[in-house]
């Protein structure tokens, strides 16, 4: 729905403003003003190996070879599947990880309030930018950075293998929740819109055209389960170098491979470190020709279960008698009786004022020297021949005079009300996790609820540790790791999750727990407090535990710490904390290196692909309603960066193919250029999957040159070969259109952008699309360009809520007019930065990203 407008009187003199804050100031100076409204956790006192940004990759040279993974043959129990004993070991590309966005909503909240103050260091720190010089940025690795929150995209046994090799994370993840495919149906395992969460198996228009998930999908599941196993079990190894001695690993599986997973889980991490298998309930349940399913499976293993950090986690026990065996009870007049029938079904209430209590034993094996007679109500007891009390007889006494004790038939017994400690160890069998305590609406298809993972998260975890995610889904790991203080890393192969992940934790509300120490954020631990309700019942997260020997030996009872109920600051809007976009690319002229054969040969493979493609299609698109017919399409002798030549009429024709898994840098397209001069073409032709945008505008600037130059976009269809029942081959390539922008200068000096529209190429109907602005998913302003990484100064869902919950919790401090052109496609008024230069990033419906930058 689109954001509720507020009506608001005209001011020709207000006119270019947006309406500020009553705690601007404060919000972005917490030291000068104890009563901050906006804030959000950051983990100061932990650092990070810095990464370069993606505006780098050109020059940056630290490239690695691939590492190898050997399986030990001797590992027991083995589960063995085809392929299994051929692939003894596999070989990861060593690839670094760049740095695409740096997102911070205070920094968006900020801009939208302040945007009369100028640039300062204050909104780069907002960020977690520690703004390396170029130079310094092709050093990375080599230093330490503040800790920031990090959403990759691309292959998971990539970027777990860039962590270990390129950040030495060996070690350093305190927990691992993964959520793989349940099984080997192509459309059951992902999302292809933003929007549209109804995926329909073998329907060619529900299979996503993204390269890398269509490259993952034939790596993975070409042989079907076998194929499945080999890749758990690949991800498995690698995913247990990076946990800690203390570590633990929860892999969510449904009944259908449930059986299998676990049998890889204890090759990889050895049987004696299995810890539990959870069943949760996940759903009402999904029909079947018999039983219906209700729920899925976490297997949780140990790195080593000597070692492993473990919470308990409390469950209120409630008021039923059959919870907990208190099925006796003491009326208000002290009369104690057995719960009648009626009242264990639950057809009567207790009376009121009753106190639930449950006999339990007095007695403990083994002799003892110590006088055991004990009278009570003229009775004389003694424990049975061969053991003693549970207490001395004075203990005894002390209870007898607080009246706890329990005559039964032959015996005494001690009495254990349920309010005594009102709540119960959880076990394995959750079944009140139908529903997150978050969200009440999946925006994945496969979307986890959100409690299931956090008591994962509590029992496995403490503040600041690190939680890693390598399947994203819709970012509920994320954004419950962000809700309790743990930091995170997500990643996933397909841009939609990490869209939609992206949206979600920019957007999202959470709770401001107090902490021990503000210096060292939330790796210092929360404060946990004794409080009562008004009806005197324990409600904070320190609860008294009165035992049999706090009572016996009349002492203070013990305190239990409830790990998910820390102290709330209920006057502070908790936001997220600065976090980043990163994604794997294979550095420019890594195809020079010689020992990166592999690459090389698959670099070879795609080129011949890429050709026999070009050869088959005798139209070509090249913008502006223009089309070529083209013929004599060969490889040519002695060129290193023409990868094709070819003819249309008279013109000669220079092809250069950007990588399969990659963007077109700038760079590619100079040394290009610089050799179709050289040969003397008469027309150069850069085509791929994706291109950076400087490398886009020098394609644009060399059009007006002596060597006209143009961008062909390869549809992802090329890459899913037998996949589609109705391959396209002959309309493979199309033209890519860039966002429509307007930028306008206000009277006051600052400056304004309108997202007009875009026009973006639709796979399934091999037709052109127009978007108009206000109508796109999400799209994103940098007002302060820098050409290295782009910074989301302000963030724009058209036409939906997503800012609902920020605005409504800050309603009082903001007028409502701040959040409508975060709802539409007309950016707040900005004063623009040292850069003179703006960036807009559209999303569309597939999760693609279009980026066009302007120079004001």
């Amino acid at each position: 729905m689109p954001a509720k407008k507020k009506a608001a009187k005209k001011s020709p003199a207000k006119k270019s403003q947006a309406p500020t804050s009553k705690r601007s100031y404060a919000m972005n100076h917490p030291e000068d003003a104890p009563d901050i409204l906006v804030d959000a956790y950051e983990h100061r006192v932990i650092e990070m190996i810095s990464r370069p940004e993606v505006g780098a990759q050109a020059q940056f040279q630290n490239k690695k070879k691939p590492k190898k993974y050997k399986y030990d043959p001797t590992l027991s129990p083995t589960l063995q599947w085809a392929g299994k004993e051929e692939h003894s070991d596999f070989e990861v590309p060593t690839l670094p990880l760049f740095v695409h966005e740096r997102l911070s909503t205070k920094a968006i909240i900020s801009t939208l309030t302040d945007h009369r103050r100028t640039e300062t260091p204050e909104i780069g720190s907002l960020f977690g930018d520690p703004q390396h010089s170029l130079a310094n940025q092709l050093k990375s690795y080599d230093h330490k950075d503040k800790w920031a929150n990090r959403m990759i995209l691309g292959d998971s046994l990539v970027i777990m293998n860039s962590l270990l090799e390129y950040e030495s994370m060996a070690g350093k993840v305190q927990m691992i929740y993964m959520d793989p495919p349940y099984g080997v149906k192509y459309n059951s395992n992902f999302q292809p819109f933003v929007r549209k969460k109804e995926v329909n198996h073998g329907d060619d228009d529900s299979f996503s055209r993204e390269p890398e998930m269509v490259q993952a999908y034939r790596d993975t599941w070409e042989l079907g389960i076998h194929s499945y196993l080999t890749y758990l079990r690949d991800r498995f190894k690698i995913a247990r170098d990076l946990l800690t001695e203390s570590g633990s690993i929860f892999v969510q599986i449904s009944d259908e491979n449930v059986h299998h997973v676990r049998e890889v889980l204890d090759e990889v991490f050895g049987a004696e470190n299995f810890v539990s298998l959870i069943s949760y309930v996940s759903t009402s349940g999904i029909p079947s020709k018999t039983l219906s399913r209700t729920g899925d499976y976490l297997i949780w293993y140990g790195k080593s279960v000597n070692n492993l950090k473990f919470n308990q986690i409390y469950l209120d026990k409630g008021t039923d008698p059959n919870d907990g065996n208190y099925k006796w009870i003491v009326l208000p007049d002290g009369t104690k009786r057995g719960l009648k029938n009626s009242e264990l079904n639950g057809e009567v209430d207790i009376p009121v004022g009753s106190k639930l209590y449950q006999p339990t034993s007095l007695i403990s094996q083994g002799e003892t020297n110590t006088n055991q007679e004990f009278v009570f109500n003229n009775t004389v007891y003694n424990p049975p021949q061969g053991q003693h009390w549970k207490t001395t007889v004075k203990g005894l006494i002390n209870l007898a005079k607080k009246e706890r004790i329990h005559v039964a038939k032959n015996s005494i017994r001690f009495i254990r009300y349920s309010i005594d400690f009102p709540y119960k160890l959880m076990n394995n069998v959750w079944t009140d996790t139908a529903t997150g305590n978050f969200t009440d609406e999946k925006t994945y298809v496969v979307q986890t609820g959100a409690k299931v993972i956090q008591r994962c998260i509590l029992m496995t975890t403490d503040p600041g540790d690190l939680v890693l995610d390598p399947t994203c889904g819709s970012g509920t790991t994320a954004f419950v790791a962000e809700q309790w203080g743990r930091r995170w890393i997500t990643c996933d192969v397909s841009r939609v999750p990490l869209a939609l992940a992206r949206q979600r934790i920019l957007t999202g509300t959470f709770p401001w727990y107090e902490l021990k120490d503000s210096k060292q954020g939330p790796s210092g631990g929360f404060v946990y407090s004794r409080k009562k309700n008004n009806k005197g019942e324990e409600v904070g997260g320190l609860v008294p535990h009165i035992t049999l020997k706090s009572i016996a030996n009349d002492e203070e009872p013990e305190m239990e710490i409830l790990v998910d109920r820390p102290d709330e600051n209920k006057k502070i809007t908790r936001v997220a904390g600065p976090f980043v976009v990163e994604a794997v690319i294979p550095p420019s002229g890594m195809e020079e290196e010689e020992s990166t054969s592999e690459y090389v040969e698959n670099f070879t493979n795609h080129i011949d692909r890429m050709i026999e493609v070009l050869r088959k299609t005798s139209i070509l698109h090249v913008g502006g309603g223009t089309k070529w017919e083209i013929s004599k399409i060969s490889k040519p002798a002695k060129a290193r960066n023409i990868h094709a030549e070819g003819e249309s009429g008279k013109n000669s024709l220079a092809f250069h193919f950007g990588p399969e898994n990659g963007a077109i840098t700038e760079r590619m397209v100079n040394d290009a250029i610089k050799e179709a001069n050289l040969k003397n073409f008469n027309e150069l032709l850069f085509v791929g999957f994706a291109i950076q945008p400087n490398a886009r505008l020098l394609i644009d600037e060399a059009k007006n040159m002596t060597l006209p130059c143009h961008y062909i976009q390869v549809t992802p269809d090329f890459l899913m070969g037998d996949l589609l029942k109705n391959m396209r081959s002959s309309q493979i390539f199309s033209v890519c259109g860039l966002p429509d922008v307007e930028v306008k200068r206000l009277p006051g000096g600052e400056y304004q952008v309108k997202l007009v529209g875009m026009d973006t190429y639709d796979p399934t109907t091999m037709e052109a699309q127009h978007w108009d602005g206000n109508d796109v998913p999400a799209w994103f302003l940098d007002h302060n360009y820098n050409g290295l990484a782009f910074h989301v100064n302000q963030a724009f869902f058209p036409r939906t809520s997503a800012w609902d919950k920020i605005a409504k919790a800050l309603k009082t401090e903001y007028d409502e007019s701040v959040w409508d052109h975060l709802a539409g496609n007309l950016s707040a008024p900005f004063i623009l930065g040292e850069h003179k230069r703006i960036a807009v990033k559209v999303i569309d419906e597939r999760g693609n990203e279009l980026l066009v930058e302007r120079e004001v």
